[in-house]
């Protein structure tokens, strides 16, 4: 063939693929970071969340989704497709040189931007990696072509902590620090949920002047976990509006729940399990109040900075072919208990001292994540139902006919990575870079999209020892060296009425599969787990 025919058939092929790429979405997940259940307002909540809301309006809700109950193992499940021992966080992102239990995802686990990347897609992530800081195991070692974000954890807003210094693609390019720079906006104050949207639209841009080939856009947010940083102008839209108390407000959330339908009648609301509202002081009140307030603002904000990602793809022409998700990775939490960290100590009236101080120096408390995980019980690192469920939406108006419906279908991080590989017809592959890839764990959500007939199906959870199955309408749950309880989810979501006593055959049943799995993914045991910690610790020691 001649140079000019070779040239030829290179347009048309080229031209074949860019009409190709145009028929498969974009693929945008926006995830936040200890939000409950019940915290944004098509889900319930009385914060402003205005542009999450719309993309619920225009597109499906899903109300029985679960994540794996908190932050590690949630980002290395949604990014494998696999339970999170199986991609080698079952805790956090600490090695303890044992099978399960690594700092960073295992090399028998292809991530998204792997699998996608290999079919074409541009690949970008901004905002909270936290699953290990080793080179190796960093997200452009893991297939994200643009990344601009923390390795770690975050544990601020304002200001940059150590161990959550800031990287551009491979390099470092914000220290620990208290004045970080903006380097897309100079003059632009630093604020972590601001900034990370920022750097997201950027690489869209920056794709989009290359080629039209879809993009995945992971969006790992930090908001609106702990510490309580908030701008005032947002601040000012709830200070004063909490005072009524966390009981009014989850039997308001509560009562809206069933109102949309997101609840069943048939699950009582889950009882108080902290002090009444009344029985704390004026003074308490008040903190409290602005407390939540606070949170309240970093929420709003989050939603804001959505509706920018939002706009931003209606403005180059591209949010009706792309696939946008929403959902959080954990319950709301109590770490430190009733009033939160530093709860006693840094309260309204010494805010100026540590209202821009990172780290363990603020949160929110047991009352008011009581209130975020509204109808359900328990919090973050269980696996009750207001450790695990999350408000999950999914967006696509080119795919999605009944616009604004509810789904029932109990789903899972899990399911992504094959809702994905379908979408953008990908291949999930049986070896990569050299190593065997274990297979899929989950199922493809599209035939959900057109239909809410239910699939009975078996999910799992464990963590720090506390542990769960979902069998059909059956759950069986335990908390860390505690006895297993039994529920069943279609009359009792919320946990109320333990039927261990009156089906003792089920609960062994159920606990057989549980058991089962937890061998084949390498779960340890409270004391193996205790052990390996203290194997390394020696190790480290001189």
């Amino acid at each position: 063939m001649n140079r000019i025919a070779t040239a030829a058939l290179a347009i048309v092929l080229s031209s074949f693929a860019d009409l190709h790429a145009e028929e498969r979405p974009n693929i945008v997940v926006l995830f936040a970071d200890d939000m409950g259940f019940s915290d944004v307002g098509c889900f319930g909540s009385e914060i402003q969340t205005p542009h999450i809301d719309r993309l619920a309006a225009t597109g499906l809700r899903f109300t029985h989704f679960y994540n794996a109950g908190r932050c590690c193992p949630s980002r290395a499940s949604i990014l494998t497709g696999l339970y999170p021992h199986q991609a080698d966080i079952g805790h956090m992102a600490g090695d303890l040189a044992v099978r399960g239990y690594r700092d960073r995802l295992s090399l028998q686990a292809v991530t998204l931007a792997e699998v996608l990347g290999a079919a074409g897609y541009h690949t970008l992530m901004t905002g909270k990696w936290h699953l290990g800081w080793r080179d190796e195991g960093s997200p452009t070692a893991r297939g994200f072509q643009h990344f601009y974000g923390t390795r770690g954890y975050i544990d601020s807003y304002f200001t940059i902590v150590p161990r959550t210094e800031i990287y551009l693609n491979d390099r470092l390019v914000l220290p620990a620090g208290k004045d970080p720079v903006h380097h897309l906006q100079p003059d632009k104050e630093w604020y972590t949920t601001d900034v990370f949207t920022d750097y997201a639209i950027h690489f869209i841009d920056q794709v989009r002047q290359q080629d039209n080939r879809p993009f995945f856009l992971y969006l790992a947010y930090n908001a609106p976990h702990f510490p309580l940083h908030a701008k005032p102008e947002d601040v000012q839209k709830y200070r004063g509006k909490y005072r009524s108390g966390w009981q009014h407000f989850r039997k308001q959330r509560y009562k809206r729940l069933v109102e949309l339908g997101v609840i069943s009648r048939q699950w009582d609301l889950s009882d108080l399990d902290v002090p009444s509202w009344d029985s704390l002081t004026d003074k308490r009140r008040d903190d409290l109040d602005f407390k939540m307030a606070l949170f309240a603002a970093i929420v709003d904000r989050l939603d804001q900075n959505i509706g920018r990602v939002i706009e931003h793809l209606e403005r180059i022409g591209e949010l009706d072919q792309t696939l946008v998700i929403f959902l959080s990775d954990n319950g709301g939490t109590r770490e430190t208990g009733l009033f939160g960290i530093k709860g006693e100590t840094n309260t309204v009236n010494n805010y100026q001292e540590w209202g821009r101080q990172g780290g363990w120096t603020s949160s929110y408390g047991q009352g008011w994540a009581n209130l975020s995980n509204t109808p359900f019980r328990r919090y973050k690192r269980e696996n009750h139902e207001g450790g695990i469920s999350a408000p999950f939406i999914v967006h696509w108006p080119n795919r999605i006919r009944q616009k604004g419906r509810l789904r029932h279908q109990p789903a899972h991080l899990i399911d992504l990575m094959p809702t994905f590989v379908e979408v953008a017809e990908a291949q999930y592959p049986d070896e990569f870079q050299g190593n065997k890839i274990q297979p899929m764990e989950g199922h493809s959500l599209t035939p959900y999209f057109d239909s809410d007939e239910s699939q009975s199906r078996t999910l799992y959870w464990e963590h720090e020892g506390n542990r769960a199955i979902r069998d059909g309408d059956w759950k069986l749950v335990g908390l860390r060296n505690q006895n297993w309880e039994l529920y069943q989810i279609a009359k009792d979501r919320t946990e109320l009425r333990n039927l261990s006593a009156e089906y003792p055959a089920k609960l062994e049943q159920l606990k057989h599969k549980w058991d089962v799995w937890a061998d084949k993914v390498g779960v340890l045991t409270p004391s193996e787990f205790e052990q390996a910690r203290k194997n390394q610790r020696k190790k480290k020691t001189p």
